[in-house]
């Protein structure tokens, strides 16, 4: 008999552990379907003059999962293979994030399907507006608000608030976050996602009596949320970063990788591979090597059935999205590797998003430091909600994290009288 082949879908998945978790607590069949598909998906067409007079057409898209408990929420990715599949997951993922966290909004996700880096910086910009353009019926900031994510930036984000600024005639600066400070951003924005991601590690690191001093971590992904939790894990805690990658290869050094060296590396040759002092690995023998933390910080579906009886970590903190599918889950649960999933562990992003949001709403801006010290507060309570209502089901912490978040979105809909 041939094994089965493992399901690697993101929207596949997301429906499957949503399922999963909608059976622990004996959730309605006909509720769970209401959660399984998306309110709205837009799909748009930009045709634009690039810079040597050839026209392109390039597509779109924007999906707007759920709305029961405020504007919807989420990112934009300039990716060559975005596709819609990834896009409702990553909306999906949002909404759950944001009621696993407790902040007021729903879920959304956005993305083009491009290579930015064949743009120019003018094509980046007609890009930017003519994607708003497109949308600027559907978002807002008490509709849905978007923010960077993949390969976009603050720059690209200050661009399309001015552009819906343009069509509406007015100031509207929590349309958008990620943005430039001087344009209304928060401080903190910059490392919000790994900021958050550390506080979910320390209280991990408690819980099992692992000094974070000298702790061994290692890091798949180092672009903004890798390298930033390298360095934060660092220079905070006195973690010793030991291994870390992206997408040409991998680098070792069981004595330790300066994290700002690293960066400095990356940035001059485009990778880390070759960075003085270091062992190339390939990402794979990255991810089974021996460590107090695993950071997967990259793309989704890196820890599989295939490889996660090799994971040799105590905790796995997902900084990226859907790194984890669900049969290698149930692996790292019966191992006792402790994972932090990944709609808590990078929910700091979102968390600072929502800060500028309200931030925007007075005009009142906030300290780095005041920024901080509220998403600690939030990070902290939910990574102890998660744990506790995963005890409660005698589960493992994506499926607390799934409850708290369906429980709270399920009582918001019920409340509007949706359900």
């Amino acid at each position: 008999m041939n094994e089965q082949v493992e399901e690697l879908d993101p929207f596949k998945i997301s429906q499957k552990q949503l399922y999963n978790a909608s059976k622990l607590i004996g959730l309605d069949e006909n509720i769970y379907k209401a959660l399984s598909e998306p309110e709205k998906i837009i799909t748009i067409k930009i045709t634009m003059k690039m810079d040597n007079g050839e026209i392109k057409t390039f597509k779109g898209f924007r999906c707007q999962y759920n709305s029961a408990r405020g504007p919807m929420k989420g990112g934009i990715r300039w990716h060559p293979d975005e596709n819609e599949s990834l896009v409702k997951a990553l909306s999906a993922w949002m909404t759950w994030k944001c009621a696993c966290v407790s902040i007021p909004l729903g879920g959304a996700k956005g993305g083009i399907i491009c290579n930015p880096k064949e743009l120019s910086e003018n094509e980046l910009q007609k890009l930017a507006r003519n994607y708003i353009r497109k949308l600027s019926g559907d978002v807002g900031p008490n509709i849905d608000v978007p923010a960077p994510d993949v390969y976009t930036n603050p720059q690209i984000m200050a661009w399309m608030m001015d552009e819906y600024e343009t069509i509406i005639g007015e100031h509207a600066p929590s349309v958008i976050t990620g943005k430039p400070v001087e344009l209304g951003g928060s401080e903190g924005r910059g490392v919000a996602t790994a900021k958050g991601g550390n506080y979910c590690i320390r209280e991990a690191a408690k819980d099992i009596g692992l000094d974070l001093k000298d702790a061994k971590v290692i890091i798949q992904g180092y672009g903004n949320a890798g390298s930033y939790a390298a360095s934060l894990l660092h220079n905070e805690y006195g973690c010793r970063i030991i291994g870390i990658s992206d997408s040409k290869g991998a680098v070792f050094n069981k004595e330790g990788i300066e994290p700002l060296k690293a960066l400095e590396h990356k940035q001059k040759t485009s990778s880390v591979v070759g960075l003085d002092g270091t062992q190339q690995l390939t990402n794979e023998e990255l991810l089974e090597l021996e460590c107090d933390v695993l950071i997967p910080a990259a793309l989704e579906n890196v820890i599989t059935k295939k490889n996660a009886g090799s994971i040799k970590a105590k905790i796995v903190a997902e900084l990226a999205n859907g790194p984890t599918t669900p049969d290698a889950d149930e692996i790292l649960y019966k191992n006792g590797v402790i994972v932090i999933p990944d709609f808590l562990c990078n929910a700091g992003g979102v968390s600072v998003s929502y800060f500028e949001m309200v931030q925007g709403y007075y005009l009142h801006f906030w300290s780095e430091k005041e920024v901080f010290a509220s998403l600690d507060k939030i990070m902290t309570k939910a990574y102890r909600d998660t744990v506790n209502k995963a005890k409660e089901y005698n589960t493992n912490n994506r499926m607390g994290a799934y409850i708290i978040a369906i429980e709270r979105v399920v009582n918001a809909m019920k409340l509007r009288g949706w359900i």
